[in-house]
């Protein structure tokens, strides 16, 4: 039987706070072969049963199943809709047929004004905490007298908050509404309390706190960076059974008071006197007489907007692996895993006796608690016991990267069962798999997981345990095709990159960190005096992200939206460009590559080369872009723009006979990987490539720059045993070397911690810090062979070209697109060259697959092979397929 098994919109389950006509997209699930979808029908209505829809499209003729609209649908102001849709397809085996409804997907219509809310924030702070990040309480008292038909929440705070009804959280979010450029813009989040409500007597209650708007933030440890006051804005409005309704507000009838939370900051953790807890604070029979008036403050921000998904959550629960004491008599408790988490504390103790601890990442090499690495980051919690009754406490308003924690203090013996931790992201659900025969892949393959995981909250970070925690352009460009295959980013990252837009200059110029926190204050730091944007590879996730998006949705509204950000980039590189040659003051280039002069971090391939490298690359894909846009002029003008950075660099950077001027490995990957070698020099130049690894005994020496195109650069150009060679190398520097050395996260530095224990300098050692972890991407293109065709995106054609390789038995990968799954496995038959490859192509896509390195077919389980020089070719509909085939070598 043929169903629609998943409906999304705007790539969610559900999506809140939206005042546009949505966008929908469905998976066709099927057991038939080339199931191809020829018309659809959508329906929308305001309550679950669609007994009346309001929108019925009735059956369109299309093979449309994403990015598809229903003409004339605006979701109105505070209105819950159902959507679900059905399709008609034909498939071999089975003609044509008529698949039931699907499940429903919702929609929450979003404020007409969101800037409404700007008129709206009270405070239940003084003048004296202006300069403090306390927890404090807000609370108001409602009485409704009718039948409640529907309730929907509108609220955001300066600063961070949970927001309670009648004593009961309303939502799973955490640290809402996340953080953005405030001075900008704040999301503001949706809440339906329809089922909390009913005629009677009712609190509304907030916890705030201070995080990124007014708590310490960036390593300059600045304080009230956004503004003075932790403040809430709400509107609740209810419409009653009757037709009629109320709306309220936060205003200065609201009461205010501190909550037990003493202080509470991103890096310093959190302290906690339970002594100060007020039961029932959020209930109707609290009094709250003794509370104080709540008072009126400005917003700060320029624009309020609506958050649309991906808020982060606790999501998952990890139970530690092992208490134990460190040879200095240190009481650690081993969670077995690096992460971004809450850590649950529950015991018992007497009144007044207090708890403290800290939280880390690694052990040093005696065994002992290392926590130089954090710098000023305290990551501490201090608590305080109020009875001697059994407590439970999780932190409120901070989170924390570690995988041990130091008990400094605890009643008794600290064990096992007095912790959880509660892992903490943005809500992404995952969508790809990778596996192999190889344990230490699959680790690396873990690693990579859980570095995104931690890194991942609200914004993409660098690390999340020291004092730091920024979002880095470079490691979020580098990073970003990895991400997209292994969860949905695209919410995430939509989010993120309006506000890279938003923070830019007025020039183009790109800010090192978004949101931008360096810009503000001036400061003598050794590195950033130099200047606090542009910085090539990391800028040009102004370019490169939005185009691994459209990539992998098949969506060219992220580039619509995205365009103009993306233009302003490509020219302040025009603009600052001399003859063709791109360079601009603070330059990080390969950074902390292997190859740098002793103490640096600047890698040995000169910034000339890599920041021009760079420009074309951005160039050539801001042409395609353009013309995906229809815009053939704008297309045309940057094409020869391109052309000529190209010759340019071919001039500069390459000599008469074909060597290049910078003999670095880095040199060489950019402009292989790049296509900006000359032609009748590219073998010469993977030559070249070939014994710079080899002068390091096949191991690699890049940096940021390098590294996430090293093994693209040798298996595109023949050298597919040198690229599983280097994937494979196992000691000092490789990725598996963090591997061994016990790594469940990736890694700042290769050499974080070094063949005889000892660690790289504290003062950028991260060992949560996603970065090289981009070679996930060559896993999935590569190894598994799963790739997208930029003609056309979104897997609706997919190419399956698998590199068999690095004495691997099996590979198995899969991606949730939006059509469905696309699968591969292949598997290498004992003793022999046949390989059994087995697909799986989505309904209503379809999917080319190539038999690559010298393969003989041996059963194409019934698809036409083509032979195009060594590779065999097929074109495939939907459906599974098993193929056999040798390989010549």
């Amino acid at each position: 039987m043929t169903t629609v098994s998943k409906l999304q919109i705007n790539y969610l389950d559900h999506v809140v706070g939206i005042t546009e006509g949505p966008q929908f997209s469905w998976a066709i699930d099927t057991p038939f072969r080339n199931c191809r979808q020829k018309q659809y029908q959508i329906q929308i209505a305001d309550e679950p049963s669609f007994a009346s829809p309001l929108f019925d499209t009735g059956l369109v003729e299309s093979n449309d199943s994403a990015q598809v609209r229903v003409p004339g649908f605006t979701p109105e102001e505070g209105i819950k809709y159902w959507a679900r849709v059905k399709v008609v397809t034909e498939a071999d085996g089975q003609g044509i047929s008529t698949t039931p409804f699907s499940g429903s997907a919702t929609i929450l219509g979003g404020l007409k004004d969101p800037d409404s809310l700007k008129e709206h924030f009270i405070t239940a702070e003084t003048e004296e905490d202006i300069k403090l990040s306390k927890g404090t309480y807000l609370r108001k008292a409602i009485s409704l007298k009718k039948e409640v038909k529907s309730a929907v929440i509108f609220s955001t705070a300066q600063g961070v908050y949970q927001l309670h009804l009648d004593g009961k959280k309303v939502s799973c979010d955490e640290l809402a509404p996340g953080w953005t450029s405030y001075d900008h813009r704040l999301l503001y989040q949706s809440y339906d309390v329809t089922n909390m409500l009913s005629p009677g007597e009712h609190v509304l209650g907030v916890h705030l706190g201070s995080l990124w708007y007014k708590g310490t933030i960036s390593f300059l440890m600045i304080h009230n960076f956004y503004g003075d006051y932790a403040s809430l804005s709400l509107r609740m409005d209810v419409t009653y059974t009757d037709g009629s309704k109320e709306t309220f507000y936060t205003d200065e009838s609201w009461k205010g008071s501190y909550s037990p939370v003493l202080n509470s900051q991103l890096y310093d953790g959190e302290a906690y006197d339970a002594s100060l807890e007020q039961e029932g604070w959020d209930n109707p029979e609290f009094n709250d007489d003794a509370w104080r008036t709540a008072k009126a403050v400005p917003c700060t921000s320029e624009h309020i907007e609506a958050q649309e998904g991906s808020p982060v959550a606790l999501q998952e629960i990890m139970a530690p692996t092992l208490a134990f004491y460190t040879p200095k008599g240190e009481r650690v408790i081993d969670f077995g895993q690096n992460m971004s988490a809450l850590p649950e504390i529950r015991g018992q103790g007497k009144a007044g006796e207090t708890i403290v601890l800290r939280c880390f990442e690694v052990l040093d090499k005696d065994g002992n608690v290392y926590t130089d690495n954090l710098r000023r980051a305290e990551q501490r919690i201090t608590y305080t016991i109020k009875d001697d009754k059994p407590f439970v406490y999780r932190p409120y308003f901070t989170f924390f990267g570690f995988r041990f924690i130091h008990v400094e203090s605890f009643p008794g013996r600290a064990d096992l069962d007095n912790f959880k931790a509660y892992v903490i992201h943005s809500d992404m659900p995952q969508t790809g798999s990778f596996a192999c025969s190889n344990p230490d892949l699959n680790q690396l393959q873990h690693n990579i997981l859980w570095g995104l995981k931690s890194n991942f909250v609200d914004v993409p970070t660098d690390c999340p345990q020291r004092d730091e925690r920024l979002g880095w352009t470079g490691d979020a460009q580098i990073f970003c095709q990895t991400a997209s295959y292994n969860v949905n980013t695209y919410t995430f990252f939509k989010k993120w990159l309006k506000d890279l837009a938003l923070d830019q200059t007025q020039e183009g110029g790109v800010p090192h960190v978004v949101p931008d926190v360096l810009y503000k204050y001036p400061f003598d730091n050794w590195l950033l005096n130099q200047g606090t944007h542009s910085a090539t590879a990391w800028a040009d996730a102004a370019i490169i992200n939005p185009w691994v998006l459209y990539l992998t949705f098949g969506d060219t509204a992220i580039l619509e939206t995205q365009y103009e950000s993306m233009k302003g980039w490509i020219d302040f590189m025009k603009t600052h460009a001399k003859n063709n040659i791109w360079n601009y003051k603070l330059q990080f280039g390969d950074w902390v590559a292997l190859d740098a002069e002793e103490g640096s971090y600047f890698g040995a391939t000169p910034n000339d080369l890599t920041c021009t490298a760079y420009y074309a690359y951005s160039t050539s894909l801001f042409v395609k872009i353009a013309r995906i846009l229809g815009k053939e002029a704008v297309a045309k003008e940057y094409e020869a723009l391109y052309n000529n950075i190209v010759k340019t660099f071919q001039e500069t950077f390459f000599n008469t006979d074909g060597t290049m001027t910078a003999q670095t490995q880095t040199a060489h990957i950019l402009a292989l990987h790049f296509n900006l070698a000359p032609k009748q020099f590219i073998a010469k130049t993977v030559e070249n490539l070939k014994q710079l690894l080899a002068e390091h005994d096949g191991h690699l020496v890049t940096g940021f720059v390098g590294t996430p195109y090293f093994c693209h650069a040798l298996s595109s150009n023949d050298c597919l045993d040198e690229a599983y060679a280097l994937l494979l190398k196992d000691d000092f520097p490789s990725w598996l070397y963090q591997v061994k050395k016990g790594a469940t996260t990736i890694w700042e530095h290769w050499d974080g911690i070094k063949p005889d224990g000892s660690m790289w300098s504290p003062d950028m050692n991260s060992f949560n810090h996603y970065a090289y972890g981009a070679i996930g991407e060559w896993l999935y293109r590569v190894v598994a062979g799963l790739n997208i065709d930029e003609n056309e995106p979104g897997y609706k054609h997919t190419v399956i070209a698998p590199r068999i390789g690095g004495n691997l038995t099996w590979v198995e990968a899969a991606y949730q697109s939006v059509y469905g799954e696309v699968g591969i496995r292949w598997e290498r038959e004992s003793k022999s060259n046949v390989i059994t490859l087995q697909a799986t192509v989505p309904a209503n896509t379809t999917a080319t697959i190539r038999l690559l390195d010298g393969a003989s077919l041996v059963d194409g389980d019934a698809l036409t092979f083509a032979q195009r020089d060594d590779i065999l070719e097929a074109e495939a509909g939907s459906g599974m397929y098993t193929i056999r085939y040798t390989l010549n070598s």
